[in-house]
């Protein structure tokens, strides 16, 4: 490539996470030695998609100190250039007018999709863009092999933790006082599971516990009811639960339609993002509770936004960095289209295909391992009516049953095991 202006292309797609201005720091530094351009486009593909030039020149002087801030200097989209030939054409056009021949995204699974769909149309032009994809998200449900979180993942837990620490001792406090918390992750319950874990919360429920594609929103509201209720058995009229965000599409569709007026969409399903879940679950305990007279206030709280531009913990500074660095050696190399990995203290790079379903065409998610030491720990920890208790009298009394009865009522909560 000697004697060919290299110019690199920074493209952030999807929603924050703490951590992006650091790939970004490590991307400039990196090109810059090598006497490559950066250029950082605005706005993930949306400006590029209308042909807009609209970006920034990086140099070491305008990302010096950046990785230690949140959000992102370019600022993000989640448009995705792909359902449109029209503007997958634009924004390989606007990229080459600019001179670009290397593009580095930033982002979740569509736009590691929309990266090696640009390289691709711009083959199809006659044109070379080599790309390379840096993954992240809070939910850290990419397909990294178990064990290695996306970036931004570790901040967020522990910036959650100091919440949910807060929220158990406000509930302490003030007794008589629940929290529901509502985690973000629509398709994975690791960022729930890891912010209860950490923080000690009294029960967290993820999707991944229920084998089942449908449950009732009853097994939920009896989860929680029994946690209640065995934490004041030994005296704690108090706690924190902990529910992913991902456990309302497990619910049976019928089972909110008894809560009021619903949205659909306009396949008449649902529009979850439009339903309180918190609230929904917050009434249905409360009316549990009533029939076993213990008067106690609930309080429902989503926790998830906040998390996404705080500024990012060390682990997740050192992280991004590698991952900034090795983003530029794999482009140094005239390699292209795939993302970059750190497994075992190594650069690996996975191809698309290797993180793509081969059934549905999208990214496969990756779910929290409930056979893993780690969730075997985590769940020993919770209070929450376990097999053992479904023969306990004392907790069959509370529950104002005889302990068959309290048997037969709860021990479909154990179907599966």
């Amino acid at each position: 490539m000697i004697g060919i202006k290299n110019v690199v292309a920074i493209v952030c797609g999807g929603g924050p996470a703490p951590g992006i201005n650091s790939v970004i720091s490590a991307v400039t530094n990196e090109a810059n030695r090598k006497g490559w351009e950066v250029l950082g486009m605005y706005d993930g593909f949306s400006r590029l998609a209308r042909g807009e030039k609209n970006y920034v020149r990086l140099d070491f002087n305008n990302v010096s100190g950046i990785h230690l801030t949140g959000g992102c200097i370019l600022k993000m989209s989640r448009f995705n250039p792909t359902k449109k030939e029209a503007d997958l054409r634009t924004v390989v056009e606007t990229l080459t007018e600019l001179g670009v021949t290397h593009l580095v995204t930033i982002g979740g699974d569509d736009t590691a999709y929309s990266s090696t769909a640009v390289s691709e149309y711009a083959r199809k032009m006659g044109r070379t863009i080599n790309v390379v994809h840096v993954p992240k998200t809070i939910d850290n449900d990419l397909p990294l092999p178990e064990g290695i979180p996306t970036f931004g993942f570790e901040t967020a837990r522990a910036f959650a933790t100091t919440e949910i620490q807060n929220l158990i001792e406000d509930a302490r406090t003030t007794n008589n006082r629940w929290y529901f918390t509502i985690a973000m992750g629509r398709t994975a319950g690791h960022l729930a599971l890891g912010m209860g874990r950490s923080a000690g919360a009294a029960v967290t429920i993820i999707p991944e516990e229920f084998p089942q594609e449908r449950i009732p929103l009853q097994q939920v509201v009896d989860i929680l009811t029994g946690s209640i209720v065995k934490r004041r058995l030994v005296g704690k009229n108090y706690g924190v639960a902990v529910i992913a965000e991902g456990v309302i599409e497990k619910i049976a569709e019928d089972d909110f339609k008894a809560f009021g007026d619903i949205v659909l969409d306009e396949h008449g399903h649902i529009r979850y993002s439009e339903l309180d879940f918190g609230q929904i679950l917050k009434q249905a305990v409360l009316r549990e509770m009533e029939k076993l007279d213990i008067n106690i206030a609930i309080v429902d709280k989503e926790i998830g936004y906040e998390l996404r531009c705080t500024a990012p913990i060390a682990y997740d500074i050192d992280y991004t960095r590698n991952l900034g660095y090795e983003a530029m050696q794999f482009l140094f190399r005239g390699d292209s289209a795939a993302i970059i990995t750190i497994q075992e203290n190594q650069a690996v790079p996975m191809r698309f295909d290797e993180i793509r379903d081969p059934e549905t065409g999208k990214t496969k998610v990756r779910k929290v391992n409930i056979h893993s030491v780690q969730y075997k720990i985590a769940r020993g920890f919770m209070m929450r009516i376990e097999k053992e208790d479904l023969d306990d009298p004392g907790l069959a009394n509370a529950f104002k049953m005889e302990r068959e009865e309290f048997k037969n009522r709860y021990s479909y909560l154990f179907d599966g095991e």
